[in-house]
């Protein structure tokens, strides 16, 4: 007899796993400290599946699937956590992944965030964007700016997520959260009617087309705080990104207008550490005068060196965030190397550090 679902997500959440895997043929898997385990040792059979799935299917879901489509929702179940569902078809069978979410949504302070990355939050208009790959904590550090704000100010804050991850409490602001699919059909028909619902911040949970990106920047513009995610490992990486979303006759006028509306880029990564944990690894470029001329002038190529020199602003670049991990203890060299930006520029650094422990 198979484990509920129930059941399973509860043991999920006392052994501290991240995700739960739910495949025909194998057993149920969930992933504690990066490696998949087996949670159960029976393989799971198409009509298992479907039982313990049918739940969450509703006729909307269930008809998106059969026409081969993913769906992507959250729930959450009373007492034990939130969770990220996707559900999507494989050899022609149904799997599910659960990723839990945090109930509380954590200070910036604890996410260990310099004071320079929550000063963003002081602002009242412009765009801050958190980026990194999959798995790297953007939404947390999204959700506790968020909350930053939500606390400091009286303002109205829009998000527009795919799923909604962290639920916020209204606080002294009045947050409205709307998920694609169940609150509206797309990113981009949010984007569109999100000014006439009177606004003062938009977070947009991801950047992931020209459409988004230049609505946006658009909001930005108009005088609005604005907040997105976009899968990219380092600032020059993100400004990159941006621009070239956009048809080169399109890309000077981008430029102009990311460098008068960039506050600020948070890239982050989570490696791996020595207590089985994992250690956050922070670029921060803010958008000073001499950074604005750099992207207005497409010497994007530079932005690296401008970092290393804004440091005394609260600038900060992955790579010494990296290396500092590695002077802590923290991070092993091999992990450290993995994660690196410029690996040979690191791999000195390492071996200097090492040199001066050895004397």
């Amino acid at each position: 007899n198979i484990m509920s679902l129930e059941k399973m997500l509860s043991d999920m959440v006392t052994r501290d796993a991240s995700d739960l895997h739910l495949t025909v043929g194998s057993p149920p898997k969930i992933r504690i400290n990066g490696d998949l385990v087996n949670l159960d040792g029976k393989k799971l059979t198409p009509d298992t599946l479907n039982q313990i799935l049918k739940i969450y299917l509703n006729d909307q879901r269930a008809s998106a699937l059969s026409e081969c489509k993913e769906i992507d929702f959250s729930i959450g179940i009373k007492g034990i956590s939130r969770f990220r569902v996707n559900i999507f078809k494989q050899r022609g069978n149904v799997a599910a992944t659960f990723r839990k979410l945090p109930y509380s949504i954590p200070n910036l302070e604890s996410l260990g965030f310099p004071e320079s990355i929550s000063n963003l939050t002081l602002n009242k208009k412009g765009l801050i964007l958190i980026t990194g790959g999959t798995g790297s904590g953007k939404s947390t550090t999204m959700a506790a700016l968020i909350k930053k704000i939500s606390e400091e100010n009286k303002a109205h804050i829009i998000t527009i997520e795919d799923p909604i991850e962290y639920l916020y409490e209204h606080s002294n602001s009045l947050i409205n959260q709307r998920e694609i699919g169940s609150d509206t059909k797309s990113f981009i028909d949010s984007l569109k009617s999100v000014l006439r619902q009177d606004p003062d911040v938009v977070a947009i949970g991801e950047l992931r087309d020209v459409d988004s990106m230049n609505a946006a920047l658009t909001i930005a513009e108009t005088g609005h705080l604005v907040l997105g995610t976009l899968h990219t490992n380092n600032a020059s990486g993100t400004i990159s990104r941006l621009v070239n979303a956009f048809t080169p006759d399109k890309q000077g006028i981008i430029r102009t207008t990311l460098s008068l509306n960039l506050l600020g880029i948070i890239s982050q990564q989570l490696i791996p550490n020595k207590n089985n944990k994992r250690s956050l690894a922070v670029e921060f470029l803010i958008n000073t005068p001499s950074i604005k001329s750099l992207i207005r002038e497409n010497n994007i190529h530079q932005i690296d060196n401008y970092i290393l020199s804004g440091m005394k602003d609260g600038m900060i670049r992955m790579d010494d965030s990296i290396v500092k991990l590695f002077n802590d203890g923290l991070i092993s060299k091999e992990e450290a190397l993995n994660y690196a930006i410029n690996t040979t520029e690191v791999s000195n650094k390492l071996n200097k550090i090492n040199i001066w422990y050895d004397d």
